[in-house]
């Protein structure tokens, strides 16, 4: 009987240690909500706030019911807001008429981290930098905007209207912005994008020469002064950040390619038609070297195999670039079945990808563009999200350099309903009053108590948890408390 139990025991211990090892107990797992143009939400302009909020929520449930547990939410797409900002517009992807709030009135950034927070997914409020028009022949701003107050911080370049990044001023005012929406919201993170300088326009020289000419005297070179301006805002944003709410993140979601290898052999071996580097003005590997972002988020929206920039190829690059920051991917989930190209015509594609991550040293999680996918619903997406990419909870991966104490573990009881239903309720030791988190784990009777993600059934921010199996067996629980960066409490008693 003893040598039986020892296999049994082994047995369990092996088949827990392949189900973590293919999904991870720590995984980020995010989507962008792109609202300039309407892409993702609102679903058009000029909804009710009702119907904003309603959109919003159904697309949070299908998020959550798919196993995400952060959202990346474009907050200022065009040098307007959705959010009752001092010093921008409220944008017209809202009411349908730039400056006009939603109707009745509702803060739809207050509302989105609420709703947010109520499900455990952390709110990444994304922003958009330089760009002030998406089209330059019209300005729909209202009179007091900048681009009426300040004309000389703006350049036209193609059919758009751009911010000139080489001007201290536009740098103040965009750090303003930022900092104000981390003084008084309640957001986990500051995104951008890689929206820094706009994609070159072939034959066609951004007009920034009167910039650099005025403050570019020390830089022989246009593209280190190009470089320069965008450091400097980065770093800066990097400490006021910090300064005004220290657990707050700072993370960049860049163009999938560094610099190609022909330019430099440091770069990956990709025939990329653009770069970070020399086209974007974005040297993203300095800004984790220096510490001054908390992650990165690469856009490998290109399948395995792809000519010019192979998702293989680029994610072991990433994985060898990483500095010690978090890194996470960013896939093209917009593809599936809709891309002409056979790879993308089932969730194959996406599932290899996610496999990959999980692999792959240095790599902590994924995010997906966009969450109209999750609408469309092409090829089952919500279906092999749910049930086999993601079919457990994950807790969200830590940041040490920013904080690692870890809270109180908490004291469990347990009590059973006249349904069969197991009610489990517990107290922790809190004196700084910060906002908790929860994880439960269940455990078969005789399993090993061992944190892993198949064990993990439930994260909460309430004080309680209903298991609803009533099937008579035994079951034994541990919970653990996660603080704001999700430093993990030792487990409580266990109780069964």
């Amino acid at each position: 009987m003893r040598l039986l139990f020892t296999l049994w025991f082994l047995l369990s211990v092996t088949i827990q240690g392949f189900a973590q090892y293919n999904i991870p107990k720590r995984e980020f797992r995010a989507a962008w909500v792109a609202t300039v143009g309407n892409i993702d939400w609102p679903s058009q302009k000029g909804l009710s706030s009702d119907i904003q909020k309603q959109e919003f929520i159904d697309l949070l449930n299908q998020m959550k019911s798919n196993g995400l547990n952060a959202v990346i939410v474009q907050i200022r797409p065009a040098a307007d807001a959705l959010f009752d900002s001092p010093y921008e517009n409220w944008s017209r992807y809202l009411s349908g008429k730039q400056g006009q709030p939603p109707s009745p009135y509702y803060d739809p950034l207050t509302f989105m981290v609420d709703e947010c927070h109520k499900r455990c997914m952390e709110f990444h409020a994304w922003f958009n930098p330089y760009r002030a028009l998406v089209d330059a022949t019209k300005n729909l701003h209202t009179p007091e905007h900048a681009t009426y107050r300040h004309p000389e911080w703006f350049l036209k370049y193609g059919d758009k209207l751009y911010f000139d990044p080489g001007l201290p001023e536009v740098q103040d005012y965009f750090t303003k912005i930022v900092v104000d929406v981390v003084k008084r919201y309640d957001v986990d993170a500051i995104h951008f994008d890689d929206y820094f300088y706009p994609y070159r326009i072939a034959h066609v020289e951004f007009p920034d020469y009167k910039s650099y000419a005025k403050y570019g005297t020390n830089f022989p070179n246009k593209d280190d002064w190009r470089r320069d301006n965008v450091n400097r805002l980065i770093e800066s944003l990097s400490k006021k950040i910090k300064k005004e709410k220290a657990w707050v993140k700072f993370g960049i979601s860049p163009f999938g390619v560094w610099r190609n290898y022909s330019k430099d052999p440091e770069g990956s071996m990709t025939n990329g038609g653009q770069t970070n580097y020399d086209d974007l003005f974005a040297d993203v590997l300095l800004w984790m070297k220096k510490g001054w972002i908390d992650y990165i988020l690469p856009q490998l929206y290109w399948e395995r195999g792809h000519r010019a920039a192979d998702y293989t190829t680029l994610i072991k690059w990433w994985s060898q670039h990483a500095y010690g920051r978090n890194l996470f991917i960013g896939h093209g989930l917009y593809q599936v079945g809709v891309s002409a190209k056979a790879c993308w015509r089932s969730f194959d594609e996406i599932q290899s990808q996610v496999d990959l991550t999980r692999i792959t040293t240095h790599v902590d999680g994924s995010a997906f563009y966009s969450a109209n996918s999750f609408i469309k619903n092409k090829c089952g997406i919500n279906y092999y999200m749910s049930k086999e990419l993601y079919s457990h909870p994950a807790l969200l991966p830590q940041m040490k350099w920013i904080d690692s104490i870890a809270p109180s573990a908490p004291r469990v009881k347990l009590s059973i309903g006249r349904d069969g239903y197991k009610l489990l309720q517990w107290m922790v030791d809190n004196p700084q009053d910060e906002p908790l988190q929860f994880a439960v784990y269940r455990f078969a009777l005789y399993e090993p108590i061992i944190l892993s993600s198949v064990s993990l059934v439930d994260i909460t921010r309430g004080n309680s948890f209903v298991d609803k199996i009533a099937d008579g067996k035994k079951y034994s629980y541990v919970v653990t408390a996660l603080d704001r960066l999700h430093n993990e409490s030792p487990m409580s008693n266990a109780v069964e």
